[in-house]
């Protein structure tokens, strides 16, 4: 099969997917008790108010015409409007969007690399006191909660040692970058805007860093677990016999032939940060779709809700499609099917 109708055929069975989670989340919150038009509304709204804004909304028609009429818009790109913010879903996510994707890129640069950085050495170096000591740091990343080590950095060198910022993407007193693409830091590049790239860089160092050795921990287990698997094979005891050097048989056999599981790994865990890193954006006041999330839900704002869920959902498939790309190009030999 060639490559692009395995990409149309991928991309066509993701649309029964995406109907799939409009009608689950739609009716789950749907049934879900509350009085969101009094969330939406103030508690001063009189019952006329009430009752016109329910009609407004489509809320006095039978709850199957009402996912008829939402999955009607969902197809041409309408997701509808936010009870909270009374403006459309999808722009709400499009201005939370790049927030969470620049969070993202810094955590995953930072947990890939090191990550696959020290799992090598684990594994070459196994049972020895670096491999000792990186198995213990990965199991302190793995034990420790995200808001913890959030709350634990944000007192340390913002509390005790007053170095870099509490939160947000931009100091009050910066203007921000022209938007281009959304992402401040590349923004600032792009517009040569050194002020907005400076203080935006300082903002990121704490969530990215907060975020990337959680993970850390993650892909260096995983990568150390097949590197061992590699080592053991018999081209590698060849390409040793024929006189390459260890860094060599490491760099080009073992290294990349063991990349599959840890590309797997890595591509969950980026759509899992996409999905919105909630804790780390509320303990930082980090404006991504996270934190968007858990607003709409204290205000049981069911179209952002639902919008979130969709967007996910995409998300989670698109990387999905992603990863079997790069199954191909780091090993021709796997076949589509």
């Amino acid at each position: 099969m060639h490559i692009w109708q395995y990409i149309l055929k991928r991309i066509v069975s993701i649309i029964p997917v995406l109907i799939g989670v409009t009608m689950l989340t739609f009716f789950l919150s749907h049934i879900i008790p509350g009085d969101p038009i009094t969330l939406a509304l103030g508690p001063t709204a009189t019952k006329e108010q009430k009752a016109a804004f329910h009609k407004k909304m489509g809320m006095d028609k039978p709850l199957i015409i009402q996912y008829g009429i939402y999955l009607n818009q969902v197809l041409h790109g309408d997701l509808g409007v936010s009870l909270r913010t009374k403006g459309a879903v999808l722009e709400d996510l499009l201005a939370y969007f790049p927030a969470t994707l620049e969070l993202t890129i810094g955590a995953m640069i930072v947990c890939i690399f090191f990550g696959i950085y020290l799992g090598t050495i684990s594994a070459v170096k196994k049972d020895k006191p670096v491999d000792h000591a990186v198995r213990v740091f990965s199991l302190i990343g793995v034990s420790m909660p995200i808001f913890w080590l959030g709350f634990m950095l944000l007192i340390l060198f913002y509390g005790i040692f007053p170095i870099l910022p509490g939160g947000g993407r931009l100091s009050s007193f910066v203007a921000r970058p022209t938007p281009i693409t959304g992402l401040y830091l590349l923004d600032s590049l792009l517009t040569g805007n050194w002020v907005a790239f400076k203080d935006s860089l300082w903002h990121i160092i704490l969530p990215t860093f907060t975020l990337g050795f959680c993970y850390i921990a993650l892909i260096s287990r995983m990568t150390r677990s097949s590197m061992l698997e590699v080592l053991h094979q018999n081209y590698i005891r060849t390409a040793k016999t024929k006189g390459l050097s260890e860094k060599g048989v490491i760099r080009y056999h073992a290294l990349r032939n063991s990349l599959i599981p840890v590309v797997t790994a890595g591509g969950i865990l980026f759509a899992q940060l996409m999905s919105g890193t909630i804790l780390t954006e509320i303990t930082f006041s980090w404006p991504g779709i996270g934190l968007y999330a858990q607003q709409s839900i204290m205000y049981l704002d069911y179209n952002a809700i639902m919008g979130f869920v969709i967007v996910v959902a995409l998300i989670y498939a698109v990387v999905n499609l992603v990863i079997d790309i790069l199954y191909l190009i780091i090993d021709p030999r796997i076949k589509l099917h």
